[in-house]
C-alpha cells in the first residue's frame, strides 16, 4: 500500500478485514436461517454476485437501502412520493434483514428490483454498483458504510442519507473509529436530518447536512382495517387493555416481576420486538404461571368478538402494530425500560394510543421530548412506575380521552418529511445524472482484484 493516501490505505485495511470476516458472516446467516429462512435466500447477493439481470429502464434507477422492517415501512411513504415526481422511475430496493426484505416486496412494481445490500468490501460493492448502475442511492436513517460510500464516489453515483438520525451514543461510538467514520460521512453527497440535534451530530462527523426535513414515520398512515379491528376488539374485551409494545430482551422479565403483585384489573397485551423471540416470550410467560393466548390463533375471531380469555394476549404476528396500538388503551414503550434507546412511538400516536416511556429513549430523543410536551406520552423512571401510571391512565376516562386526542394531534402536526425529501432527491438526481452516465464499469476491476 506504499504511496496510497493515508485514508485510502486505512480503508483498504478495513476492506481486507471485512473480506477475512466473510466466513463468519456466512456462518451467522446459516444460524439465523434456522429460525428465519429468509436469511438463506440469495446468499450470494451479500457478496455482490447476482443471478438477476436488471431490465432496461427509461427513467432513473433509484436505489434505496432500508436495512430492517421499520426502515422499510418508513421508506414506503418516500417511495410513493418519488413515484409521483418521477413517473418512469425504477426502484432498486436493498435490505439487511429478512423481515425488511419480506416487507419490501410490498413496495415493488413491475420492473422494480430487490436485493441484499452487499457485505462492505470494495470488491462486493464494486460488483453491486457495476451490476445495477443506479442513478442515485438513498440510505435510510443510519446505514453509512465506508466501502459503499467510497465506491459510489468513485462511480460518480450521488449517495444521500435520508431520514437521517444519529444519537449521542452513536456519535461517541463513531468518534472512537473516526479514521473510518469521518471519511464515510464526509463522502456522502447529502444528509437530510430528522431533527436539528441529529443535524448537529451528523455535521460533527463531517456529513454534508443539506436540510432538516423531519421524520418520515410521521407521514405513515396506519392501516384503517387494522385500526378498526383493534378498536372493536378493545370494546369487546370489557375491561381496559394495556400493551407492552415492541419489548426487548429482559423487559418481559421486568414486567412479570412488577405485575405479579397487582390485581387483574386490566387485560395485558405483549408484543415482542423481534419475531424470533415469540416462542421464547410465550415460554417465559408460561413459566411465570400466566395463561397466554397468541394472536396467531385468532384466525376465526369475529369482528365483534373479544380474543380468548387469558392473563396475557401475545402479539406474535408481523405488520400488525396498528392493530395492537388500536386494541390498547395505552402502551408501555418497549426498549425504553432497558438500555436500548426505545422504539418508535410515532405509530402509537398516529393510532391515538398514549405512550408511557421509560428512561431510555435516545433512539428517538426529540420525538420523545415533543410527545411528552404535547401530552401524547408520559415519562417514568422504571417498569413498576410505568405500570402504575398506565393503570391510572386507563382507569380515568377523562384523562385517557385527552391523552388520545393529544396523541393524534402530535402525529398530525409533524407530517411533511416525505414531500421535502422527495423534492431534494429530485434535485440531487439532476446534479448527479451526468456523472453516472459517464462512470466506467467498476465490476471488472473488482473481479480482477479477486475481492
Amino acid at each position: 500500500m506504499a504511496g496510497l493516501p493515508f485514508d485510502r490505505a486505512l480503508r483498504a485495511l478495513y476492506s481486507a478485514g471485512m473480506t477475512v470476516a466473510q466466513p463468519l458472516l456466512r456462518r451467522k446467516l446459516r444460524r439465523r436461517g434456522v429460525a428465519e429462512p429468509g436469511y438463506l435466500e440469495a446468499v450470494d447477493e451479500r457478496f455482490g454476485r447476482y443471478a438477476m439481470q436488471p431490465p432496461p429502464v427509461k427513467g432513473p434507477r433509484i436505489w434505496l437501502h432500508a436495512v430492517s422492517l421499520g426502515e422499510t415501512r418508513a421508506a414506503a411513504v418516500l417511495v410513493a412520493a418519488l413515484r409521483e415526481r418521477l413517473p418512469g422511475m425504477q426502484l432498486l430496493l436493498t435490505h439487511g434483514t429478512a423481515t425488511g426484505r419480506a416487507e419490501g416486496r410490498k413496495l415493488l412494481l413491475a420492473g422494480d428490483l430487490q436485493a441484499w445490500l452487499p457485505w462492505d468490501t470494495s470488491g462486493a460493492v464494486s460488483r453491486f454498483l457495476g451490476h445495477f448502475r443506479p442513478s442515485a442511492g438513498l440510505l435510510m436513517e443510519t446505514e453509512v458504510w465506508p466501502s459503499l460510500v467510497a465506491g459510489c464516489r468513485a462511480a460518480g453515483i450521488p449517495l444521500a442519507l435520508v431520514n437521517a438520525r444519529l444519537s449521542e451514543k452513536s456519535l461517541h461510538d463513531a468518534e472512537r473509529l473516526a479514521w473510518l467514520a469521518r471519511p464515510a460521512f464526509a463522502g456522502l453527497a447529502a444528509a437530510w436530518a430528522q431533527t436539528d440535534a441529529d443535524a448537529r451530530r451528523l455535521s460533527a462527523l463531517g456529513a454534508p447536512v443539506a436540510g432538516v426535513f423531519g421524520n418520515l414515520k410521521f407521514d405513515m398512515a396506519p392501516d384503517p382495517a387494522q385500526c378498526s379491528a383493534g378498536r372493536r376488539w378493545r370494546s369487546a374485551a370489557g375491561r381496559p387493555v394495556l400493551l407492552l409494545a415492541s419489548s426487548r430482551e429482559g423487559e418481559e422479565a421486568l414486567w412479570i416481576a412488577a405485575v405479579r403483585a397487582l390485581p387483574a384489573a386490566v387485560q395485558w397485551l405483549l408484543v415482542p420486538r423481534h419475531p424470533q423471540r415469540f416462542d421464547e416470550v410465550a415460554a417465559l410467560l408460561a413459566q411465570a404461571g400466566l395463561s397466554v393466548s397468541r394472536r396467531s390463533t385468532w384466525t376465526a375471531l369475529g369482528p365483534d368478538q373479544a380474543p380468548p380469555a387469558a392473563d396475557v394476549w401475545l402479539g406474535d404476528s408481523l405488520g400488525e402494530m396498528a392493530l395492537y396500538y388500536s386494541l390498547a388503551d395505552a402502551a408501555l414503550l418497549g426498549g425504553s425500560f432497558g438500555d436500548t434507546g426505545g422504539q418508535n412511538l410515532i405509530e402509537a400516536a398516529a393510532c391515538g394510543c398514549p405512550v408511557v416511556m421509560g428512561p431510555s429513549t435516545f433512539n428517538f430523543a426529540e420525538a420523545a421530548v415533543l410527545a411528552e410536551a404535547s401530552g401524547a406520552a408520559l415519562r417514568v423512571a422504571d417498569m413498576p412506575q410505568g405500570i402504575g401510571v398506565a393503570l391510572a391512565l386507563a382507569g380515568d376516562d377523562g384523562r385517557l380521552g385527552q391523552a388520545r386526542d393529544a396523541a393524534l394531534s402530535f402525529a398530525a402536526t409533524h407530517r411533511g418529511a416525505a414531500a421535502r425529501t422527495a423534492d431534494a432527491v429530485c434535485a440531487l438526481l439532476a446534479t448527479g445524472q451526468s456523472r453516472i452516465e459517464n462512470a466506467g464499469d467498476t465490476s471488472k476491476v473488482a473481479d480482477e482484484r479477486g475481492e
